[in-house]
């Protein structure tokens, strides 16, 4: 049942009282599905469903009557379908979240990589069934961890756009780290809304033989963005592990080779690490390195998850100091969660090199705001920057 609360009439843009609970509604034609999906987050502390609706036009029309900051949104609809709803319902809420939600096919992945890319924040697999929903807990607290987080993002997000309409100055971010002193690519983010600031380590004097990256919620659209801008130049290996299931990693690595023009394979044991090439983790297995006589091969396991994930970037990251030693430079992309930060604290330990995205451009600045305020970073700095500077560091500018 929807709460009473949901009948209120919209507030004035960035009005929100802090601790007001994050406003969800439920997109999917299926009554079932809807009411159970609804059920779970009105359960939850927090939270409240301010509108369940049964297709994107539905949506549309409920959003000019409710403050809403999670949007749950179905693929296939009648009327009018999620990937076309997308666009309609961000451009109708500046700063709103949207979190695909869909059953794990191949046709249903790559349709929710095209809506990443037309600025959906992260994805859910559903289960298949109405009965197979009501009893997995993994899905209820996959869901739920993932609108709270969206739910912080969306209020953030809605506090800058406030911001820029009111005319105030934006939060300023990116600091680049150059030899044994600190120099801004951009204005300290030590003012930003994460509330304290971080301190930036000298750039370590190396040319990498390996790039490694480490992305979660978020992370399709800021992997395009940063491969992209390191163009061709920079020759050596890039291996990724973003936080996703099975099938979605396969249409990731497609989407990467499409978008970047660099080879990009979805990993297998075994397979031989080659120079300009990009490997992704495949979902469900940490991806790791191995030396093998005087190449590097990767290999895959399911060893129990790290950080709840698996594939998790810590794993990933040990591994490439074990073979590649300080020759490393890793970069971590906007995440829920602290992934990536005791990897890269063994990449520094060992001389190498560590970048990682800045609050502002962020989906989720959980992971790399961990290796941020863990200290170990050399440069902290906006997604459209990151290409440009691993292609710097990779041509040997760092030294």
């Amino acid at each position: 049942m929807i709460n009473q609360r949901s009948e209120t009439r919209r507030p004035a843009f960035g009005t929100d009282a802090a601790g007001d609970p994050i406003r969800v509604m439920v997109v999917d034609d299926a009554l079932v599905i809807r009411g159970m999906l609804s059920k779970m987050v009105e359960q939850t502390d927090g939270m409240e469903v301010v509108a369940s609706v049964g297709d994107g036009e539905r949506a549309l029309r409920s959003l000019e009557r409710h403050d809403v900051d999670v949007v749950i949104l179905d693929i296939e609809m009648p009327r009018m379908d999620g990937l076309t709803a997308l666009p309609k319902i961000i451009e109708a809420t500046p700063g709103i979240q949207v979190l695909m939600a869909s059953t794990l096919t191949l046709r249903n992945a790559e349709i929710s990589m095209k809506a990443m890319s037309l600025g959906a924040s992260d994805y859910i697999p559903k289960p298949s069934s109405s009965g197979e929903l009501r009893n997995a807990d993994d899905f209820r607290q996959d869901l739920i961890r993932k609108v709270q987080t969206l739910g912080r993002t969306a209020r953030r997000q809605k506090r800058i756009k406030a911001r820029e309409k009111s005319g105030a100055p934006a939060a300023a971010s990116g600091f680049r780290a150059s030899g044994g002193s600190r120099t801004a690519s951009a204005p300290s983010p030590a003012s930003s809304a994460s509330g304290g600031g971080f301190s930036l380590r000298p750039m370590a004097r190396i040319k990498p033989d390996i790039i490694a990256i480490g992305s979660s919620t978020g992370g399709p659209q800021a992997l395009f963005k940063v491969l992209k801008g390191i163009g061709a130049d920079a020759k050596q290996p890039i291996i990724i592990t973003q936080h996703m299931p099975p099938t979605f990693t396969t249409i990731l690595a497609e989407h990467i080779e499409k978008a970047c023009g660099r080879p990009t394979s979805e990993a297998t044991d075994g397979m031989v690490i080659e120079p300009g090439k990009i490997y992704v983790a495949p979902g469900d297995f940490h991806m790791q390195v191995e030396s093998k006589a005087v190449s590097k091969v990767l290999r895959l396991n399911q060893d129990p998850p790290e950080n709840f994930c698996r594939p998790a970037v810590d794993p990933m990251m040990r591994s490439v100091v074990q073979s590649y030693g300080k020759n490393v430079l890793a970069v971590i992309l906007t995440g829920m969660g602290s992934d990536g930060k005791n990897g890269c604290e063994g990449v520094v330990a060992a001389g190498g090199i560590v970048l990682v995205q800045d609050e502002q451009t962020s989906v989720v600045w959980g992971m790399p705001g961990a290796a941020a305020k863990a200290g170990v970073c050399s440069a902290v700095m906006p997604v459209d920057a990151i290409g440009p500077e691993i292609a710097r560091v990779a041509s040997g500018g760092a030294l």
